[in-house]
């Protein structure tokens, strides 16, 4: 059996979190320990980190992940924007050392038209700031992006330069988004789609740095850029790429996380067990 999760809130508190994703029947979750959409966050008591602490290790679900905020931008060329950035992921990977979440993924950021070797040297700069003070026991996890106009790492080359720059690569490794990458050109649908998607991605990064899967399916078309999650196996990669994906061997024993819609077709339970369903 694959370990599959669905994104959780953490409205009411964040041990609510744990509970959610056992209602559901989650082998492995993931959250925002704080506000998406926001710079703020509210400071993270000793008490409610215990309390978090405790209640996933009664759960058995594992690992936990925790999710970067929406505003940073790591290859923001502009300063006031680049300092909170780096802050704000100094700060989350001490909430998740804080909760005992092993892995925090970030999304790098678009480099505003100053070109892919700015961009890509301003996240080399700050994470090598961020995970360099990072408390142990945290791995940072680079997500590869859709291919949307000057973002930075939707392509497996750009990652491996960015990993290549970086002080800590034992601290870092690599979250693949199944919609991100079929929006960037990665065609997932077919056996040779995917054995060519698989050897690029291990000739570029390697495949020993792949510690999460988001299981998300696309409502955009093949590099399309777009980043329009689709319940799996509703949207355009379809369901036997995904089955093609979770029989891989080097999947196998990934965590795979669904970002998928909430609507009237499906919710978070029915793409859990529909992932189950095509890895049986």
């Amino acid at each position: 059996m694959v370990r599959v999760g669905v994104h959780v809130s953490i409205a009411g508190s964040i041990e609510r979190a744990v509970a959610r994703a056992a209602e559901i029947g989650c082998d492995t979750f993931q959250i925002f320990s704080r506000n998406p959409r926001g710079w703020a966050a509210k400071p993270l008591s000793d008490e409610d980190a215990a309390r978090f602490r405790s209640a996933l290790a009664v759960s058995g679900m594992a690992p936990a992940v925790d999710h970067m905020p929406y505003l940073p931008n790591l290859a923001s060329p502009k300063d006031e924007p680049y300092e909170r950035s780096v802050q704000g992921l100094e700060d989350e990977l001490v909430r998740a050392a804080a909760l005992g979440i092993p892995y925090v993924v970030t999304h790098l950021g678009h480099h505003l038209g100053a070109g892919d070797a700015v961009g890509e040297a301003r996240v080399i700069a700050g994470l090598n700031r961020a995970v360099g003070s990072a408390p142990p026991g945290v791995m940072l996890l680079i997500e590869n992006t859709a291919g949307e106009k000057n973002s930075v790492g939707s392509h497996f080359a750009s990652i491996a330069r960015i990993l290549e720059g970086c002080a800590c690569p034992d601290r870092l490794g690599v979250c693949f988004d199944t919609c991100h990458a079929f929006g960037a050109g990665y065609d997932l649908r077919t056996q040779d789609g995917v054995d060519g998607v698989l050897a690029g991605f291990d000739d570029a990064i390697g495949l020993a740095r792949l510690r999460v899967v988001h299981c998300n399916d696309s409502k955009g078309a093949l590099g399309s850029g777009l980043d329009r999650h689709e319940h799996v196996g509703l949207g355009a990669i379809g369901e036997e790429g995904f089955r093609l994906l979770l029989h891989r061997p080097e999947f196998r024993d990934l965590p795979f996380i669904c970002e998928t819609p909430e609507d009237g077709r499906r919710d978070g339970a029915g793409n859990i067990a529909k992932v189950r369903e095509l890895a049986a």
